[in-house]
């Protein structure tokens, strides 16, 4: 039986740009209602009839955002469509549709970008999700991919970052600094198989962190949860840069304050025992570490009644007037300033 190692590799300059568009988007049923023509026109038809269209686009580029010595490339697609899938979700809309835009370098043959192209395909899949389009090129610097994520929402659903007030309750998803410490425990295994090549990573315990940095999942669920439960979000974002930066985004664009309690910020028991592991604060992962795709609302305080007790939503704090300003209030009770620690795509990082 051959492996992928015997197998023969296709050079993209045989297949030429439409003929790879057609062979790795073959695959990709349309499902969507809106979706009236997708990828073989000059561009795609959509009719959303009457609701409002949410955009939104992330680029990817190797080296900066992602690293192929222990990503795999089918958890490659799939994370790139999840980013994007990410902030339609934090719209409180419903994705409908992506276009996904490559460049490569010649380094990257056929059988390499459909891996890429199977992890994305399962990502549509799991969404429900259409792909339409995009474009491919060659680049002289590794891979790039650029993913463009559509939705559509009735205008009085859609939740913007400037609606919170004053006494809304600050609602996280899920739990928080897994992605950071998965590739914390990434780059020290990468550190070790340079060292020594030979050497097998047992990752086992650490499966739960290293999934969240490999495949996170942008969270739909939440989406379709708040509108079973009759919940309207007064603001909300997506923690993609870390809990502290999205804070102080929501603080800024609806001109309030924030105190957000150190005690209730949800942390998994393998985050925790990780950062005693790595000798790092728990607390300033959660704050700072990012790329968790869970989503930051607020909610007046007469809906709680309507989230209290669910496992999926944890009230980490409340909003205050804008001179009061945004802070963490420490289990000791310590008032500290909240500052924006998060990743900085123009920031040198080593």
């Amino acid at each position: 039986m051959l492996t992928n190692k015997d197998q023969e590799k296709t050079d993209l300059e045989s297949l030429g740009e439409f003929g790879l568009i057609d062979h790795l988007t073959q695959n990709f049923p349309l499902t969507q209602k809106s979706t009236l023509k997708g990828i073989g026109d000059d561009a795609a038809v959509l009719d959303f009839k009457g609701k409002k269209t949410i955009v939104s686009t992330d680029l990817l580029i190797e080296g900066v955002h992602f690293d192929l010595s222990y990503m795999p490339l089918k958890h490659l697609g799939y994370k790139a469509v999840m980013v994007n899938l990410s902030d339609i979700y934090a719209m409180n809309a419903k994705a409908t549709q992506i276009t996904v835009s490559l460049a490569v370098s010649n380094r990257f043959p056929l059988e390499a970008l459909e891996e890429l192209y199977e992890g994305i395909a399962l990502a549509t899949k799991m969404y429900n999700v259409d792909l339409v389009g995009g474009d491919t090129t060659s680049s002289t610097t590794g891979m790039i991919i650029s993913i463009t994520a559509l939705g559509e929402a009735d205008t009085n659903e859609i939740v913007y970052r400037n609606g919170a007030k004053a006494n809304d309750l600050l609602v996280v998803t899920g739990d928080l600094g897994g992605s950071y410490m998965g590739l914390q425990v990434l780059e020290r295994e990468k550190e070790v198989f340079k060292v020594n090549p030979n050497s097998q990573p047992d990752l086992e315990s650490y499966s739960y962190i290293v999934e969240r940095q490999l495949k996170p999942e942008a969270r739909k669920d939440v989406f379709e949860l708040l509108n079973q439960l009759g919940v309207h979000p007064t603001s909300m974002i997506d923690i993609s840069d870390g809990l502290s930066s999205e804070i102080l985004h929501l603080c800024k664009q609806s001109k309030v304050g924030c105190n957000l309690f150190e005690d209730k910020i949800p942390l998994d028991p393998t985050v925790i025992s990780a950062c005693e592991e790595f000798k790092m604060d728990s607390t300033l992962v959660a704050l700072s570490g990012g790329e968790d795709y869970e989503l930051l609302f607020t909610i007046d305080q007469k809906e709680f009644p309507k989230i209290k007790g669910n496992p999926n939503l944890t009230v980490v704090g409340h909003m205050t007037a804008e001179n009061e300003g945004a802070h963490l209030i420490s289990r000791n009770n310590s008032k500290i300033p909240l500052t924006a620690q998060g990743w900085n795509s123009f920031a040198k990082h080593n």
